[in-house]
């Protein structure tokens, strides 16, 4: 009877060793690879985190709210106190005039997860993870969204490009039955990033061809520029983080917003299709997508190190999984 009892303990035990090998297969048990629960994606490569996005168990929208660079340093903040509705990394306009940015008052608007999917692959020798995602954009008591949204966001192999390098890619569409969508917003909505606050106060911004950009509405920058990058002290580390825009992302190239270093003002970089100056209008069958990135290195990297980054940035974002 005891030895009977031990075959059927040693069957079941086999049987979950199996199960749970094959559950570590599916995810990928070594390398870079997607890890995904009820309200997370995470991005980890081997025991090492990359970035995590929340998709569950968000007030009006899924975002980043951590990012990475190769030595561990996390640079994302998630609802300040001066502004609840800063996300880490988040993407939000306005619709039909509908405010998807901010999120304190009755009126605002939701982007409402769907669905969810893992990407896994590789391109040049370079191994990318990350998520596809399906979301719609609803107006405050409705059901029918104002526009529907693939997203997909997908991280590289860092070391190999001596930094954390992750792609946003952003695809809307006019939902079945509506004719069209009017776009707008303010000069900073768009793929927005807000920073821990020891990278307040202590950095400066410097884009590509040195361009300066022009000054906007209380005490920014708006630059009109394939690249922006930020370099400042995360928690006393040096770190440099840069905005990317793809060519073929609508009115490329991003006009991106930042926000000036002072004692008064927080850092903070947006990209943003300049809406809240030309307005868009979009038609039934005629999806917009845009495509941005953002690398993040640890220490001070100067210009030519961007841009060098960026262009190989966008050759591997020519591959695009979730098409």
């Amino acid at each position: 009877m005891l030895e009977r009892s031990l075959k059927f303990s040693m069957i079941a035990l086999l049987g979950t060793l199996l199960a749970a090998a094959g559950r570590a297969a599916d995810e990928g048990s070594i390398g870079l690879r997607p890890v995904v629960d009820s309200k997370v994606v995470s991005v980890v490569d081997n025991a090492r985190p990359i970035l995590r996005y929340r998709y569950g168990d968000v007030r009006k929208k899924p975002y980043l709210d951590q990012l990475f660079s190769p030595s561990g340093v996390q640079i994302l903040r998630d609802g300040a106190p001066d502004h609840v509705h800063h996300h880490g990394l988040m993407f939000a306009i306005r619709i039909d005039g509908v405010n998807f940015w901010e999120e304190t008052t009755p009126d605002v608007g939701t982007e409402k997860h769907r669905s969810l999917g893992k990407l896994k692959s590789a391109v040049s020798g370079i191994e990318r993870a990350g998520l596809t995602e399906e979301l719609d954009w609803l107006a405050p008591n409705a059901n029918k969204p104002l526009l529907v949204e693939r997203r997909e966001i997908v991280a590289c192999e860092g070391p190999r490009l001596g930094a954390t390098l992750l792609t946003w890619r952003t695809r809307l569409e006019v939902p079945p039955g509506k004719k069209s969508a009017l776009l707008t917003g303010t000069h900073y909505n768009g793929l927005g990033m807000r920073f821990v606050p020891s990278m307040d106060h202590s950095g400066h911004y410097f884009a590509a061809d040195d361009n300066a950009g022009e000054a906007g509405p209380n005490n920014c920058r708006l630059t009109a520029a394939r690249w922006v990058a930020y370099t400042a002290k995360a928690d006393g580390k040096p770190v440099t983080v840069a905005l990317f825009d793809h060519p073929t992302s609508y009115r490329h190239p991003a006009v991106v917003f930042t926000k000036n270093v002072s004692p008064n003002w927080y850092s903070y970089l947006a990209a943003t299709m300049n809406e809240w100056k030309k307005p868009i209008t979009m038609a039934s069958g005629q999806p917009l997508s845009v495509c941005y990135g953002i690398a993040l290195w640890d220490g001070q990297v100067d210009a030519a190190t961007v841009e060098k980054l960026y262009q190989q940035w966008v050759k591997l974002s020519d591959h695009n999984d979730g098409r």
